[in-house]
């Protein structure tokens, strides 16, 4: 038997993964802090920039069964959202960082 996962799938459990990471391992709890909705907007604008640069030019090409036909700058919005978990998770790690080297 073989077990398959559709991007669509990967991205929402990374997403509740990173999220269950943020909140109860690391303790961070950055979805509720304004310092990290400003650096996601921040980063935002540059992630559409380069989705639509890599999938206008057919560099990346996504597999229209594997994902659920949404797209924002031209890519799926799995992209974002997968992005999305990859920052959170990032910050996250970044945040615990810091507090275990107690710095401001």
């Amino acid at each position: 038997m073989r077990f398959e996962l559709s991007y669509t799938q990967i991205t929402v459990y990374a997403l509740i993964l990173t999220i269950f990471f943020d909140m109860f391992i690391t303790k961070n709890s950055l979805l509720s802090t304004l310092r990290f909705w400003f650096s996601y907007f921040i980063i935002l604008p540059f992630q559409l920039f380069t989705n639509w640069w890599l999938t206008s030019r057919e560099i990346v090409i996504y597999n229209s069964e594997a994902i659920i036909g949404l797209r924002l700058a031209g890519a799926p919005i799995e992209d974002l959202i997968f992005g999305f978990a990859m920052i959170l998770a990032v910050m996250s790690l970044w945040e615990s960082k810091i507090k275990r080297a107690d710095l401001p």
